[in-house]
């Protein structure tokens, strides 16, 4: 079996080098990446239904897993909201695929962001999770630009099994995380 190439540099070099620069003693200690779930509201499709049809294929495709709708919570009469209205598309990758949309988002996509200058590293939660913001869904290759009805954004948060933010910022940086540098 063939391991996406990023799984195959965390394990011969980025591992290595993590656990030498944190001084663990283990190589079990060093961060991984558990998953990357995506997320896509589609606030709109109160109005549109085919608005999370299109949501759910578009994340779909992009990522190369089955992406579902997901459902409001609660009732917002303002909002025009009610209860169990599907209001968004979110999918959880994990596994090789998560490693190939990882590879795919730092080579491919993130480039394709109009005056991209960097990853803004306050992404942090505190917990060593990293969470960006996709303005327009038209960034990742596998979107025709001629096929979509609204542009959208979305949330990319990659959960990272470490005790603190700097930990896995040095992760994300060993995986060629673009971060605009600190100063």
């Amino acid at each position: 079996m063939e391991f996406p190439r990023l799984k195959k540099k965390y394990i011969d070099e980025i591992a290595p080098d993590l656990m030498e620069k944190l001084q663990y003693k283990s190589v079990m200690q060093v961060p991984k990446i558990k998953k990357i779930a995506i997320n896509q509201g589609l606030g709109a499709a109160v109005n549109d239904k085919k608005l999370i049809q299109a949501g759910v294929d578009e994340l779909t495709l992009i990522t190369g897993q089955k992406a579902v709708a997901t459902k409001a919570k609660k009732s917002i009469s303002n909002f025009k909201l009610r209860e169990d209205l599907p209001i968004g598309a979110k999918v959880t990758l994990r596994g090789n695929i998560m490693y190939e949309f990882l590879d795919r988002l730092i080579s491919v996509s993130l480039p394709r962001v109009r005056d991209f200058r960097g990853l803004n590293n306050k992404g942090f939660d505190g917990n060593g999770n990293y969470t960006l913001g996709v303005k327009e869904q038209i960034i990742f290759p596998e979107i025709s630009i001629d096929k979509i009805n609204k542009v959208t954004g979305m949330n990319i948060t990659i959960v990272i099994d470490s005790n603190t933010d700097k930990e896995s910022y040095e992760l994300l940086k060993a995986f060629g995380m673009p971060f605009i540098s600190k100063n």
